[in-house]
C-alpha cells in the first residue's frame, strides 16, 4: 500500500520551530517529487514547498520564503520541512504529497498523486 505519513506537528511559540517529516512507503519514493500543502481553519489548502525528486530543485511559497527549509533523504524515503521564525498565521495542518507534477503544477494540488493524513502545527501569539 502506498503511505505517505507526515509527522513532527505541535503546539509552538510564535518566533519558535518546528521540523516535520514525510515517510512514504509502498512506491519509488525516489522517483517522485514532493510537495507541502497546509491548510488553516475555515481556508483553502494551499502551497508550501516543492522538492524535485533528487532535492535538486526546491521552491516556496512567497510567505514561508527565508523562513521554511525543505529537505529530501532518498535514503530514508523522507521528506523534511523545516519551520523556523514560526508566527501563528502558519497554523494549519500540513500535508505531504508526492507527484510528478509538471512545471505549472509543482505548487498546485493537481500535480500530486499521493497524499498523507497531515500533521496539526499551531503557533500561539
Amino acid at each position: 500500500d502506498v503511505q505517505l505519513q507526515a509527522s513532527g506537528g505541535g503546539l509552538v511559540q510564535a518566533g519558535g520551530s518546528l521540523r516535520l517529516s514525510c515517510a512514504a512507503s509502498g512506491f519509488t519514493f525516489d522517483d517522485y517529487a514532493v510537495g507541502w500543502f497546509r491548510q488553516a481553519p475555515g481556508k483553502e489548502r494551499e502551497a508550501v514547498s516543492y522538492i524535485s525528486s533528487s532535492g535538486d530543485t526546491i521552491v516556496y511559497a512567497d510567505s514561508v520564503k527565508g523562513r521554511f527549509t525543505a529537505s529530501r533523504d532518498n535514503a530514508k524515503n523522507t521528506v523534511y520541512l523545516q519551520m523556523n521564525s514560526l508566527k501563528p498565521e502558519d497554523t494549519a495542518v500540513y500535508y505531504c504529497a508526492a507527484g510528478s507534477p509538471i512545471i505549472s503544477e509543482i505548487m498546485k494540488q493537481s500535480g500530486f498523486r499521493y497524499w498523507g493524513q497531515g500533521t496539526l502545527v499551531t503557533v500561539s501569539s
